[in-house]
C-alpha cells in the first residue's frame, strides 16, 4: 500500500484499485499536468509505417483490406474492411491524422495487441493514463457478436504491477463515436514503466475489430483553481491601458511540501516559460504591450516542481491587451452641390461606428450617404470606431462641398456644307472643353472655329477644378445639293419616255431645259418627246442658300423606219428596189433575206445600197420572200414579215 497524506482526496487510497484488481474507470479527478508522453501514431498521406515486433505481434498491412490478426496504421477506416466497419477519421477529426486500426485475433498471450516502454516519468508521482477507443464494426452491415474488452496494463520494467484497468465489452453504435478510457497510477521508485493493451474477447468472427488512438500520460494531482484576485479569470484592455493585476490559486491538500510556480504563454498556450520567483499561490504583475497573456500555477511535491514531467498545473487565466483599431476614413470627393457624398471607414462587422458632421449629421453606419448636398454639408466629419473588446480610435475627414459653374454653350445654328461656325461659349469656371473635338480648331477654349460635316450636338462642360456644368448646342448642317439627271434614254421617233431625276436635298428647287417638248420642267419625273437626239440639264438649286448644281442626260431619237411589203425589179425605172426609208440612218443594221426554203438570198450590214431582187448577180424568180431586220440599237428594235418580188 502507498502511503499518502490522509488529506489527499484525490486519490483512492485503497490499493486494491492499483494492483492485482480491475478497477472501475478512474480518470484523475484533480488538476492534471501537460502530456508528458503523447502517442498519436503521428499523420500524413496513405498507410503509417509499421510499429515494428516489439510493439505488436500483429502482422502489419500496408495496402488492400486487413484479415484477421492484421493492423495498419491509417488515417481512414475507408476501404479497410468492406461496408462492415464504420468509415471514421481519427478521434481528433484531423484528415491526415493517424490511428492503429486492429482486426483482432488472439495471437499472442492474453490477447496482447500493444505494448511500449514509457521513459521520462517521475518517481513517487502519480499519472493519469489515457486513449481513445472505437469499436468500428458497423451494426448496418452485420451483427457485432463480440465487442473488444480491453484490459490496460502499467508495470515496471522489472514486472511490478502498478495499475490496471479493463474496458468491459466496447459495444457498437449506429455511428462512429470515440470514448476516451484511463485510469491514475503512482511511479513508486521508477521513471519507466511498460504500457500493455490486450483484448481479452474472443477472436472468432465476427465483431471485436477496434481502432487506437492518442495515448497519453500526465502528472495527476490535486484540484488548482486559479483566478484574478477580485474575481474572474479574464480581464481585456485596450492598448495604452497599464494593465496592473493579482492572481491568486486555491490549492487543494494532496501534497506533503507542496511547491508552485507561475507560467506565462504569449503564444496561446503552446509554450510555457516560468515566471522567475513566482513561486507563492499569488502573483502580480504589469501589462503595457499588445498580446494576449495566459497565466497558470504550476504545483509538484517539493523539488519535483523542477521538472516539468512532475507538475500539474491549474486552469489559464487570460489578460488580453486588445490593440486599438487602426482605420482610415475616406470619401468620394470632390463633391459638389445636388451630388451624393458618400462615407467610408474601414472596420469588420463586429465594430460599432459612430459619424457626426456639420449641419448636424450623425450616423451609426459604417458607410453613410448624404443626398442632394449643400453648402452647410461642408466640414469636418468625425468618425469613432469602437471593437467587439472596447477598443476605440477616432479620424476625422474634410469634407469641401463646392457650387457647380454656370455654363452657356451658345445658340443654335445652320451653316451650309463645308463652311464654319464659331461657337460661343461662355461659363464661370477656370476650364473650358468641348466634344466632340474633332471637328474643332481648338476644344479647350470657349469659342472655338467648328467645322462640321454633319449636324451635331457639341456639348461644352465648364470646370471650377472641383465641380463642373455642361451645356449643348446643335450646329445644323445643310447639305450642298446633288442633282442627277439619270441614266441616259433611249425612244423611236414619234414616241416619248420618262426622266429620272432625283435631289439630296428635301427643301430644294429644280427645273429642266430644255424647256420644249417637254411635259412639265419643273418635275422630277417629267415625259419629253423630242423629234431628234437632245441634251436635258437637271438643275437644282438648295433654299437655304448652299449653292446650285446641275446634271445632264442625253435621250436618243432613233428615225421610224418604213419597210414596204412589194417591189418590181423590171428597169422600168418605178420600184425596181426595196426601198425602205430612215434604215440607211442605221449604219450597223443586220438585213436578211430568205427563200422560202430558208436559204439566204440577200444580207447587209447596213443599207447603203437598196436589195434590187438578185442573188449571186441573177435575177431571183417572182414569189414570196421573208425579212429580219435588227437595227442593233440600245432599245432591241426587230422588225420581221414577207415581201413580194414581182415584174
Amino acid at each position: 500500500m502507498l502511503i499518502r497524506d490522509k488529506k489527499c482526496s484525490w486519490l483512492l487510497l485503497s490499493s486494491m484499485l492499483f494492483w492485482g484488481q480491475y478497477a472501475q474507470a478512474q480518470l484523475c479527478t484533480g488538476s492534471l499536468g501537460d502530456p508528458i508522453v503523447s502517442i498519436n501514431f503521428g499523420a500524413g498521406t496513405g498507410r503509417g509505417a509499421a510499429l515494428g515486433s516489439s510493439v505488436t505481434a500483429y502482422t502489419y498491412s500496408s495496402s488492400g483490406e486487413l484479415g484477421e490478426g492484421v493492423y495498419t496504421i491509417a488515417n481512414t477506416t475507408s476501404g479497410l474492411k468492406g461496408n462492415a466497419w464504420h468509415v471514421t477519421k481519427d478521434h481528433t477529426g484531423n484528415t491526415n491524422g493517424y490511428m492503429m486500426v486492429v482486426n483482432s485475433a488472439k495471437l499472442a498471450s492474453e490477447g496482447i495487441f500493444y505494448t511500449k516502454t514509457v521513459i521520462g516519468l517521475c518517481p513517487g508521482t502519480t499519472y493519469e493514463f489515457s486513449a481513445w477507443l472505437i469499436n468500428i464494426m458497423n451494426p448496418s452491415a452485420g451483427t457485432d457478436q463480440y465487442h473488444p474488452n480491453v484490459t490496460f496494463r502499467i508495470n515496471t520494467t522489472t514486472g511490478t504491477e502498478l495499475g490496471t484497468y479493463s474496458t468491459g465489452s466496447i459495444v457498437q453504435s449506429s455511428s462512429a463515436t470515440w470514448h476516451q478510457y484511463g485510469f491514475y497510477f503512482t511511479t513508486g521508485t521508477s521513471s519507466e514503466v511498460v504500457i500493455t493493451i490486450l483484448n481479452i474477447a474472443p477472436s472468432a468472427m465476427p465483431g471485436n475489430d477496434i481502432a487506437l488512438d492518442d495515448i497519453a500520460f500526465r502528472a495527476c494531482g490535486p484540484s488548482v483553481a486559479t483566478e484574478f484576485v477580485g474575481g474572474g479569470t479574464s480581464k481585456e484592455v485596450c492598448d495604452g491601458t497599464i494593465a496592473t493585476f493579482t492572481l491568486s490559486a486555491n490549492v487543494s491538500s494532496g501534497y506533503n511540501n507542496p511547491a508552485y510556480q507561475w507560467q506565462v504563454s504569449k503564444d496561446n498556450g503552446s509554450t510555457w516559460q516560468d515566471i522567475l520567483g513566482a513561486t507563492s499561490t499569488y502573483y502580480s504583475g504589469t501589462l503595457t504591450a499588445v498580446a494576449v497573456y495566459l497565466y497558470r500555477l504550476a504545483v509538484a511535491s517539493g523539488t519535483n516542481i523542477l521538472s516539468a514531467n512532475c507538475r500539474i498545473v491549474s486552469n489559464a487565466v487570460s489578460y488580453t491587451i486588445h490593440t486599438n483599431p487602426a482605420i482610415t476614413a475616406t470619401d468620394n470627393s470632390p463633391t459638389c452641390y445636388g451630388d451624393t457624398l458618400k462615407l467610408y471607414v474601414t472596420g469588420d462587422n463586429t465594430s460599432t461606428f459612430t459619424w457626426t458632421g456639420p449641419n448636424n449629421f450623425s450616423s451609426a453606419v459604417q458607410n453613410p450617404v448624404i443626398n442632394g448636398l449643400i453648402a452647410a454639408n461642408n466640414g469636418n466629419y468625425i468618425v469613432k470606431v469602437k471593437t467587439s473588446a472596447g477598443c476605440t480610435n477616432t479620424d476625422t475627414l474634410l469634407v469641401d462641398v463646392d457650387g457647380s459653374p454656370t455654363v452657356d454653350a451658345g445658340n443654335s445654328s445652320a451653316i451650309c456644307e463645308g463652311n464654319s461656325v464659331t461657337l460661343n461659349g461662355v461659363g464661370s469656371g477656370s476650364s473650358f472643353l468641348w466634344s466632340p473635338a474633332e471637328t474643332l480648331s481648338n476644344a479647350l477654349i470657349a469659342t472655338p472655329v467648328a467645322t462640321p460635316a454633319d449636324t451635331t450636338i457639341y456639348t461644352l462642360t465648364v470646370s471650377n477644378g472641383q465641380c463642373s456644368s455642361k451645356d449643348t448646342v446643335i450646329i445644323n448642317v445643310w447639305k450642298k445639293p446633288i442633282a442627277n439627271a439619270g441614266t441616259d434614254k433611249y425612244m423611236i421617233e414619234g414616241t416619248s419616255v420618262t426622266l429620272n431625276g432625283s435631289v439630296t436635298v428635301a427643301n430644294g428647287t429644280y427645273n429642266w431645259e430644255p424647256e420644249y417638248n417637254i411635259t412639265e420642267s419643273a418635275s422630277l419625273t417629267p415625259v419629253v418627246a423630242p423629234a431628234f437626239d437632245t441634251t436635258y440639264t437637271f438643275f437644282v438649286s438648295s433654299s437655304n442658300g448652299c449653292g446650285t448644281t446641275s446634271d445632264q442626260v442625253r435621250v436618243k431619237v432613233y428615225k421610224k423606219i418604213s419597210i414596204p411589203n412589194t417591189f418590181s425589179p423590171n428597169n422600168d425605172g418605178i420600184n425596181d428596189t426595196w426601198s425602205i426609208l430612215q434604215l440607211n440612218t442605221y449604219t450597223s443594221a443586220s438585213i436578211s433575206v430568205f427563200n422560202r426554203w430558208g436559204q439566204i438570198v440577200f444580207r447587209s450590214t447596213g443599207y447603203t445600197n437598196a436589195w434590187d431582187g438578185r442573188y449571186n448577180g441573177k435575177l431571183l424568180p417572182v414569189g414570196t420572200y421573208y425579212y429580219i431586220i435588227d437595227l442593233k440599237t440600245s432599245i432591241p428594235l426587230h422588225y420581221t414579215g414577207w415581201i413580194a418580188l414581182l415584174r
